[in-house]
């Protein structure tokens, strides 16, 4: 125990480090003036901090235009992005008696976000409570809690709650330090290892947090909680997706949600009579995802084929 706790300070000390050191030369060539931009695109392009906390961009011993992302220098997420849609509350029911296990809330995802095939922002996993109790399937995004661990750690406020419930990460800024990783106990995240090949249509709509491409090696990336499809009044990609009309979406505030069939139901009402529940609640960390248990199941679980056979 002792030994892997001084591993894990170690560690944790030469990255940060490493932060530092980049930020330090980050901020020395600051004060260059205006950092020449022809750099060779295929170069490393290393997110740093600066001693001031200002995420900089550092290529070839330059401070360079945040690649990819409209050539501009990283800064702040725009305001309107970080607080959110005001009055909202945004909030998901996932209703574990109607879900079959077909995973086409995943591929509705992945086609909506041009997520790469070796991740998902939304799983589906294969459950069983008992031996001598039936098998059900447990849809699982990130659940945007209310008391995240992962804003807690992240050093350049990368990571973000919103006013309207929904927790973004802002690619501008992530380092890649991967904290929020690591401090999320449901593994909503993943990271970006390699460049990324994100296809056309991905690249021309631009960068916002809001639906979290295009893509930029080594930094993380998670579900969003869809916030430009509900500034529209439109279901997230997983929601619309499902063909059950097992996952609702929609507004605290309003105490009203929907699904893909149209189903509109009072919140409050429908987690007393069901019963609802949040996964792992007594960690604290207050999901605004809430599950109804999987009793009177609407189709033969045992019988059914999982998109993953093991959790």
């Amino acid at each position: 125990m002792d030994g892997n706790r001084r591993t894990f300070l170690r560690r944790s000390l030469v990255v940060l480090g490493s932060v530092a050191a980049g930020g330090t030369a980050a901020h020395k060539l600051l004060g260059q003036g205006t950092p020449e931009n022809k750099v060779d695109p295929n170069a490393p392009v290393t997110p740093s901090l600066t001693p001031d906390h200002q995420v900089v961009h550092v290529c070839c011993g330059k401070v360079v235009p945040n690649p990819g992302h409209d050539g501009q220098v990283a800064g702040m997420a725009e305001t309107s992005a970080r607080q959110g849609i005001p009055g909202r509350k945004f909030v998901m029911v996932i209703d574990l008696s109607k879900c079959d296990g077909c995973g086409k809330c995943m591929a509705a995802c992945s086609k909506m976000h041009f997520i790469p095939p070796d991740r998902q922002w939304i799983k589906v996993l294969r459950m069983q409570d008992a031996e001598h109790t039936a098998p059900y399937f447990f849809p699982q995004p990130c659940y945007h809690c209310d008391n995240p661990p992962c804003t807690k750690v992240c050093p350049v406020d990368a990571t973000f709650k919103r006013q309207d419930g929904i927790v973004l990460i802002d690619n501008d800024r992530c380092i890649g330090c991967r904290f929020c990783m690591a401090a999320c106990p449901y593994g909503a995240r993943s990271f970006n290892w390699a460049r990324p090949h994100d296809p056309p249509e991905a690249l021309e709509e631009g960068y916002p947090p809001e639906h979290g491409f295009p893509r930029r090696v080594g930094t993380v990336e998670k579900c969003d909680f869809c916030p430009d499809m509900a500034e529209k009044g439109l279901l997230p990609g997983c929601a619309a997706g499902c063909p059950m009309g097992a996952i609702y979406y929609g507004d605290e505030n309003e105490d009203a949600i929907t699904n893909s069939q149209g189903d509109m139901q009072r919140l409050s009402k429908l987690l007393l009579d069901r019963s609802g529940y949040r996964h792992l609640e007594e960690l604290g960390t207050k999901p605004r995802v809430y599950y109804l248990p999987p009793a009177n199941r609407q189709f033969p679980a045992p019988g059914a084929v999982s998109p993953e056979s093991k959790i």
